[in-house]
């Protein structure tokens, strides 16, 4: 596990990879980093990373609850995942 800040250079790569077609994904995402941006553990980007492999349907769904990890892709659930998913559902 690596509990490392992740760097500036690969925050701005990721923060270009989560740009996604849906607005209400956006927002989600934006919210994400304007909180945890400053904190973000490589193990924490890497597991994001994972998450903007779904469509955006299904990713909208999971952020909503509407359908699990397990139901949109089991090898998505694991630990990481679902910890930056409950990042990124908390409110504000």
């Amino acid at each position: 596990m690596n509990d490392d800040r992740i760097d500036e250079r690969s925050l701005s790569k990721l923060r270009w990879r989560c740009r996604r077609g849906l607005l209400e994904n956006d927002l989600f995402i934006e919210r994400f980093f304007n909180r945890f941006s400053t904190t973000l553990s490589v193990r924490q980007a890497q597991a994001l990373g994972a998450l903007m492999e779904l469509s955006d349907n299904d990713l909208l769904d999971v952020q909503l609850a509407r359908k699990s990890l397990a139901q949109v892709d089991a090898a998505l659930d694991t630990e990481d995942v679902r910890e930056v998913l409950k990042m990124l559902r908390e409110p504000l």
